[in-house]
């Protein structure tokens, strides 16, 4: 335990941001660093709790308590370890994930929780900076071959350990960079993109192999990936978006909102945009859909000069601390106010749009909205919404970005060539805890499997199917299993 009394002593600070007025002119990352004082006191706020429920709160069963405890003593090749232990791709983590081990942390029963993700964050910036992140990959190879389609977090994360477990490894990716979401979704004020490219080049040291604009059913048969590896893990991502088919939904200025973070991206990164450009430059936006997509939309706006920017959600607004429906330690479904809306947001609950309105050009002008009201049941959940009668109204309106999720992987191409068996939500049907599929040596991870959720999750599946296919293809397997986190939180969950 780094110190006794530090949860009392300290409370918690995170790092400085660049001021809105400075940050939204240019898409940087714009979080800061911690002095060597402050990571030793947030480290120290860690209360090494009998049980630590952080341990349940992460999906991937990371030792909180104990790489606090060695960054307190400013032991950094023993945190990274331990980090790395659990996690490989801390860097990702430390940047974009919600933190639910920090939702999970004892000391949040009645303070500000540890920050637990910062933390992580630094120690392995703190390791890439003493040359501590190097090739784990065996020299000597078990001879096997393995085919991971997808380079998301999840196919990044399964052709990490394969290839620590000695196989060969080839990453099929349809874009022209490696990284899926992480490249193309995620915008570059939240994520550089430079981070993607020092893990790859550590992955490449590592003898995977990444081939880039390749789609796997259509630039190469699937069933032809099937015959030429010993193994395949299909982790592809959920990337058919929710559409919102109203009225108007056809007219010019109604875009899916991956369609405009992937081209912002591309422009920072200096790649061609070969679309039809999407800006929302000058215009009045409206973003329809509250997560977290839907909040780097509301980001990426600001910084190419939105004359406006509004976001509607059609459900109702959290509350703003936790219920008595929402018990600590599960992860709470509170108001979540990002740094984009810290920068300039209008942010509407309750409002049903209704029609996409377009002038004598076929442009969007304006929304016909509604406000609604919700049944609430005897869990606060809300289950069934009616129309506040005399609510409707235009709003004015020229760019509209659907951000409402994703409802399954795209199934022609590789999916309908391998002939996988889908689940009743259309996500490739791969039981967890096996990952494998009705096909023959196909395995499944990520949102391509257990639909549209968080990078933890995704990291957390890659991570665990590449130990069954290490398996399948060895007969055993040596990978790190997080199975005595998930018995415990079996057996908690079960009590309560």
């Amino acid at each position: 335990m780094g110190k006794v009394t530090g949860f009392q002593e300290y409370g918690r600070e995170l790092p400085q941001k660049t001021p809105v007025a400075e940050r939204v002119k240019n898409y940087n990352e714009f979080v800061g660093l911690y002095s060597d004082e402050k990571l030793n006191q947030q480290s120290a706020r860690c209360m090494n709790c009998g049980i630590p429920f952080c341990h349940s709160g992460c999906p991937l069963g990371n030792v909180i308590p104990e790489f606090n405890d060695a960054v307190y003593r400013k032991s950094w090749e023993e945190a990274y370890q331990i980090l790395s232990s659990t996690n490989n791709f801390p860097e990702f983590t430390g940047r974009i994930c919600p933190a639910p081990c920090e939702s999970a942390c004892v000391l949040g029963i009645n303070k500000p929780a540890v920050a637990i993700e910062e933390i992580e964050k630094h120690i392995i910036e703190i390791a890439y900076s003493k040359n501590l992140v190097k090739p784990v990959a065996p020299l000597i190879k078990t001879g096997k071959t393995v085919a991971v389609v997808g380079s998301g977090p999840a196919g990044l994360a399964a052709a990490a350990q394969l290839s620590k477990a000695g196989h060969t490894v080839t990453v099929y990716e349809r874009d022209d960079r490696p990284g899926g979401l992480l490249r193309y979704g995620i915008p570059d004020f939240k994520l550089e993109k430079w981070v993607i490219d020092r893990r790859i080049q550590i992955m490449e040291e590592d003898g995977i192999e990444f081939k880039c604009n390749v789609e796997v059913g259509k630039d190469i048969a699937a069933d032809e990936i099937a015959r030429n590896y010993d193994a395949v893990v299909l982790a592809g991502g959920s990337t058919i978006p929710r559409n919102l088919p109203i009225p108007g939904c056809e007219l010019k200025g109604v875009h899916f909102a991956m369609d405009f973070l992937k081209q912002q991206n591309k422009r920072v990164s200096s790649i061609d945009v070969t679309a039809e450009d999407i800006f929302a430059t000058d215009k009045d936006v409206v973003v329809i859909g509250g997560g977290d997509t839907g909040s780097d939309c509301v980001g990426t706006s600001n910084r190419q000069g939105a004359r406006s920017v509004k976001q509607f959600e059609v459900m109702v607004q959290p509350p703003k601390e936790r219920t008595a429906h929402m018990p600590w330690p599960t992860y709470p479904m509170v108001l979540k106010t990002t740094s984009s809306h810290e920068e300039g947001a209008e942010r509407f609950w309750g409002v049903n749009t209704k029609e996409f309105i377009g002038d004598e050009n076929g442009e969007l002008k304006a929304l016909k909205v509604s406000d609604v009201s919700w049944e609430i049941d005897v869990m606060g959940r809300p289950i069934k919404f009616a129309e506040v009668e005399g609510s409707e109204r235009e709003i004015p309106c020229q760019r509209v970005f659907l951000a409402m999720g994703f409802v399954n992987p795209q199934f022609d191409g590789a999916l309908e060539q391998l002939g996988v068996e889908l689940d009743e939500r259309k996500n490739v049907k791969a039981r967890e805890g096996i990952y494998r599929t009705n096909v023959s040596k196909v395995f499944a991870a990520g949102d391509m499997r257990r639909g549209q959720s968080l990078v933890v999750w995704a990291i957390s599946e890659g991570r665990e199917a590449a130990r069954k296919v290490d398996e399948f293809l060895m007969g055993h397997s040596n990978l790190e299993s997080k199975d005595a986190v998930n018995q415990f939180d079996q057996v908690f969950y079960q009590q309560v």
